[in-house]
């Protein structure tokens, strides 16, 4: 089994991208998770916050694999760094046929650019397919209930955020 490289800002980490992390659990032997980090952007929750989140869903629902996968944090574009990680596939979610269209060029962009990496199209569960980081920040924001959206902790960490 391969090497699987899954690219996301996780700000925060929902239910929708733990589904993906653990489905890439059943195609690849290992798993990094690489948290983009772009210096124009200022995410809610820090990068040690976000690999934390990470790790715990994993090692909350399928604990004899949470050695099993590495978070780092990246720039720069994801094809380079699933080969610095010496990757040989690239993991995405797909909740719509807007990300397949999005994703298709990003595959053939990559392809192109390194043909020795391949990318996998992992379908979202149908009940995380509406699920997305930024809607989950602006209902917690304003004060909504999250917690169908996320897993317990980061609904917390959420509303801890916004309490302050």
């Amino acid at each position: 089994m391969a090497k699987a490289f899954y690219t996301g800002s996780f700000d925060p980490m929902t239910n929708g991208h733990l589904d993906i992390v653990l489905q890439a659990l059943n195609v690849a032997e290992t798993l990094v998770i690489g948290i983009g980090v772009n210096a124009g952007k200022q995410p809610l929750f820090s990068f040690d916050e976000r690999a934390d989140f990470l790790k715990r869903g994993v090692a909350e629902s399928l604990p004899e694999r949470a050695g099993d996968i590495a978070v780092i944090a990246f720039s720069g574009l994801a094809v380079a760094a699933a080969r610095n990680e010496g990757a040989s596939l690239i993991v995405r979610g797909l909740r719509d046929t807007t990300d397949f269209d999005y994703e298709m060029q990003m595959a053939g962009m990559n392809g192109d650019m390194a043909p020795d990496i391949q990318t996998v199209f992992l379908p979202a569960k149908p009940a995380s397919r509406p699920i997305s980081a930024t809607l989950v920040r602006q209902v917690a924001a304003m004060g909504g209930e999250v917690g169908h959206f996320v897993p317990d902790y980061v609904a917390s960490a959420l509303k801890a955020k916004f309490s302050q």
